[in-house]
């Protein structure tokens, strides 16, 4: 593969990249308000970025394809909420792997999900991820920072998928939760809680399965293993109905269904996210294709 490396804020539209791992450090540009609900502000948290650096260079096949996962560093990648990559995500034999605590969603504080600190907006996503036995994760996109303000004032992370539609990862096999939802739309590459990945073809715990994410001018496909298995199209009466109909609705989560319902706030672009959840899990060969 021939290697094109050229700065990631040349060849993408919008947005600063964080470069991670390192000592970065918080923005001091204010937070931006982007909606308030009658009992909570919400905002938009600005990415963080060290000082050294405005850019990360990076590696562009001839196909377009940009790799942000190289298999020896953490660069471009820190904690959600964080100026620095959680002590439980390593890197081993060309993988990030997430070291599991065995907390479910309790995450840990040496834990949490993980980003690639730039937004994209119209891109294809492609990685391969497995499992551990009985083991749980997904894959976000057009995820934001999203704080609120508790009732003393405080202010409060909320959890990425409050944003974030999410591509399921999953042993279908031994977790519990490929039982639970509806028709197995929380199964593995499913759009968790509201649509089915058909066929259902993730190859068992252990194994390496391909994992697809189109998102192109509101249209997202989902791929697994070479076949595409969810299509929708966000910002649509469609997606608000399917919202409507999942955990994330107006009654159920106001919060998340006002974030979800115009998913990627007012630019469409967000964060590619990786989820503790509490187990064992590996993904590598991250590569990102720009579409617009």
């Amino acid at each position: 593969m021939k290697k094109i490396y050229y700065p990631l804020a040349c060849c993408l539209i919008g947005g600063m990249l964080a470069s991670c791992g390192g000592s970065a450090k918080k923005s001091n540009a204010t937070e931006e308000v982007v909606a308030t609900t009658t009992t909570t502000t919400v905002s938009y948290s600005k990415s963080l970025k060290a000082d050294e650096t405005e850019t990360l260079d990076l590696p562009v096949d001839a196909d377009g394809y940009i790799t942000i996962f190289d298999g020896t560093s953490f660069n471009g990648w820190r904690g959600y909420g964080k100026d620095k990559v959680p002590s439980r995500w390593i890197i081993e034999d060309g993988c990030i792997k997430f070291c599991g605590s065995g907390t479910g969603e309790g995450q840990t504080g040496e834990g949490g999900d993980l980003i690639f600190a730039h937004k994209f907006k119209n891109f294809e996503l492609e990685l391969e991820w497995k499992v551990s036995k009985g083991g749980n994760s997904g894959i976000f996109y057009l995820a934001q920072e999203i704080t609120s303000k508790d009732n003393d004032g405080n202010e409060v992370l909320e959890p990425i998928y409050i944003s974030a539609p999410e591509y399921q990862v999953l042993d279908n096999a031994n977790h519990p939760d490929a039982k639970l939802g509806k028709d197995n739309n929380r199964q593995s590459a499913s759009l968790y809680d509201m649509i089915p990945a058909v066929p259902q073809n993730a190859n068992p715990f252990g194994e390496w399965n391909k994992a697809k994410i189109m998102v192109y001018k509101g249209t997202v496909v989902h791929g697994q293993n070479d076949e595409n298995v969810v299509e929708y199209h966000l910002w649509t009466k469609q997606w608000t109905d399917m919202l409507q109909a999942s955990k994330f609705s107006e009654k159920k989560w106001p919060l998340a269904f006002e974030l979800l319902n115009n998913c990627g706030g007012e630019n469409h672009e967000g964060f590619i996210g990786l989820q503790d959840h509490g187990d064992d899990v590996w993904f590598r060969n991250i590569r990102v294709k720009v579409l617009d």
